[in-house]
């Protein structure tokens, strides 16, 4: 076993995993998981940098996280940075923060790399379980970017699309420095046309409709798995694995779109940094169900971040 440590920062949280990994027997002992929201990629849609108290947001959680690595003696840690920092003038200032905190470089990865570590971790428990038909279609809808995988035992075909609930919802449901609460037709049928015209250039790289389980990762998902269950808090053991039927998905969906701030913040499984904007990650779902004819939809709690545990394993 070798005790590792892998963070994934992306647009809207930065997230830490330790684990004891043996890549002999594919085994991955979790120890410590945990999550932070601190919307790195606050306003890069519109300013193309990082605005200095999104940065300090995120410092102040890698500070956090340093402690906990330390506590545990990982050997080895690897820290990739997606979305948000990849588009940034300013990611040198992210790079030497994180260097100075954690000791390491983030790596800024591409797109396609960020979606082969997201189908690795998704995928490593289902190969050989019957019930989930392949190929796989993994869909990693986050804060700034959607990434799209197919393949069976290894990947066929990947690509990145900036399709991502805050990058959506900062486009066009922000109006004077505030989210449109709840969003009318006009802003609905906007961030609907971004989500087609993303899935049309994802499908002419990757065989979307060929897939056969269609596997979801990342918060948007998740809530939407905790939301469709009822569950009186967020519990990632129950949402692990769990299916929901693609009317679930729409009938959610449309409560989300139709409902107010606080309707959703009374949702006791909601992330409060998630509140305004799950209901823009819930119709990238939902529109990836519609174009490829998905029943249901299976949903991950391991993703990107165990991915990136079994790379440095």
């Amino acid at each position: 076993m070798t005790r590792v440590a892998a963070v994934d920062c992306g647009t809207n949280s930065i997230r830490l995993l330790v684990a004891d990994a043996d890549p002999d027997t594919g085994e991955l002992v979790e120890l410590d998981r945990r999550m932070t929201i601190v919307r790195l990629g606050q306003g890069v849609d519109r300013t193309g940098r990082l605005a200095p108290e999104a940065l300090e947001r995120t410092f102040a959680a890698c500070r956090e996280y340093a402690a906990v690595i330390k506590e545990h003696g990982a050997e080895r840690l690897r820290f990739v940075a997606t979305s948000a920092s990849r588009d940034a003038e300013n990611r040198d200032e992210f790079v030497r923060g994180v260097l100075d905190i954690l000791g390491v470089e983030p790596e800024v990865i591409s797109g396609d790399q960020e979606a082969e570590f997201s189908f690795t971790g998704a995928t490593k428990e289902l190969l050989d379980r019957e019930d989930f038909a392949k190929p796989f279609l993994v869909v990693d809808i986050g804060g700034g970017s959607t990434e799209f995988v197919v393949g069976d035992d290894h990947v066929c075909g990947a690509r990145s699309v900036d399709i991502g609930c805050v990058r959506l919802t900062e486009r066009h449901l922000v109006r004077d420095g505030a989210v449109v609460d709840p969003p009318g037709d006009e802003q609905i049928a906007a961030i609907r046309a971004d989500i087609e015209a993303a899935l049309e250039l994802a499908e002419r790289h990757v065989p979307l409709r060929e897939a056969h389980t269609l596997v979801g990762l990342a918060g948007s998902v998740t809530t939407l798995s905790a939301i469709a269950q009822d569950l009186p808090a967020y519990d990632s053991v129950a949402i692990h694995h769990s299916r929901i039927p693609y009317e679930r998905v729409r009938e959610i969906t449309e409560w989300l779109l139709r409902s107010t701030h606080a309707e959703r913040e009374a949702v006791p499984s909601m992330h409060p940094g998630r509140v305004d904007v799950i209901a823009a990650g819930a119709l990238v779902l939902l529109s990836i169900m519609e174009r490829i004819g998905a029943e249901e939809v299976v949903v991950s709690e391991h993703d990107i971040l165990d991915g990136i545990a079994w790379s440095v394993a």
